[in-house]
């Protein structure tokens, strides 16, 4: 099956994108930026089936809610935004819309997901072990902590944990869960959880080597989200493919 595309945010991601969907037979048929921000108007949704947001924070709901409300599907990448989460689950009620969202489209990192779930599992009630979170990402990267991160963080601050809450670069107490944001040029995407203790240290990781894997989620999510109505994530696509 092939479909029709539009790019909401045109940067590194979508335009790789872009490159995989015209190489698998799919086409793009509109491409917005913020320069063109304008061109996103129903008139111009004709014949597109799919919306896939790689854009900002700040522009990523307006993209969500313009989407839900012209009926048209959207895969969003694009992170920082989830605490508007309820609002477009409401959108997507009230309009028989289809949202799919992850703070990560690459299976690698979806794999090391439930590795890291398994680790707070088993680390959580044990105060021996100082436990950290590090992400590293390229110089262009707008929000920090990366949404994989906070993804990560919260397996280690559900109920019950000895961790209340996560914090930016340790800033808080003994109760938050530190995560360091470091910025580098030319990485694409590194995670690291760190837990160390007097006696030894487990550390699992995850290193992006290129963005393709990413990319290449995104389309797939774009293909499964056809023909459906509601809110949904990878956990959905990696247990209904």
């Amino acid at each position: 099956m092939s479909i029709r595309i539009a790019l909401l945010g045109y940067g590194k991601m979508n335009q790789l994108i872009e490159k995989l969907a015209i190489a698998q037979g799919h086409s793009i048929g509109l491409k917005i930026n913020s320069k063109n921000r304008a061109e996103l108007k129903p008139e111009n949704l004709v014949d597109i089936d799919v919306a896939i947001d790689f854009s900002t924070p700040a522009a990523a709901f307006d993209h969500i809610a313009f989407c839900l409300k012209n009926n048209l599907p959207i895969v969003v990448g694009t992170t920082a935004w989830l605490e508007r989460l309820p609002e477009a689950t409401t959108l997507a009620a009230q309009h028989q819309g289809a949202l799919f969202h992850s703070a990560n489209f690459s299976l690698g990192v979806n794999i090391f997901f439930k590795i890291n779930s398994l680790l707070a599992k088993l680390l959580k009630q044990n105060p021996d072990y100082k436990v950290e979170i590090t992400e590293i990402h390229h110089s262009s990267k707008l929000d920090a902590p990366s949404g994989t991160a906070i993804v990560l963080g919260q397996d280690w601050t559900t109920a019950p944990s000895r961790f209340q809450n996560w914090s930016l670069d340790n800033k808080a107490n003994d109760y938050s869960l530190p995560i360091y944001a470091l910025r580098q040029p030319e990485v694409v995407g590194t995670h690291i959880i760190n837990a160390q203790s007097d006696i030894d240290t487990i550390e699992i990781a995850h290193k992006a080597h290129s963005r393709q894997g990413f990319a290449q989620g995104a389309i797939v999510a774009a293909l499964w989200l056809q023909h459906k109505k509601g809110i949904f994530t990878m956990d959905d696509l990696l247990t209904n493919p």
